[in-house]
């Protein structure tokens, strides 16, 4: 849908009629911040994003501890539960 020049001029005469010249002009700033707000909103959920995936894709070392003979049943129903999880 292409609007000419004459449709642009309708809008803007119509605008003028509804809000007022004194009016257009807090109109337009608080619209310019909230696109603002809402591109900086984007941004910051793409940076979350990326960080949950560098997260996720990092690999995780297992770490090796002494465990005593006695443990070592303990020590597997925990390992089960983990794996589970």
């Amino acid at each position: 849908m292409n609007f000419g020049t004459t449709e642009i001029l309708l809008i803007v005469a119509v605008l003028f009629l509804l809000f007022g010249a004194t009016r257009l002009p807090q109109l337009a700033k608080s619209l310019g911040a909230t696109r603002k707000a809402f591109k900086d909103g984007m941004r910051e959920a793409e940076e979350e994003e990326k960080a949950e995936k560098q997260i996720v894709s990092t690999p995780v070392t297992p770490q090796i501890n002494q465990v005593h003979e006695g443990d070592i049943p303990e020590e597997v129903r925990r390992r089960e539960e983990v794996k589970s999880v």
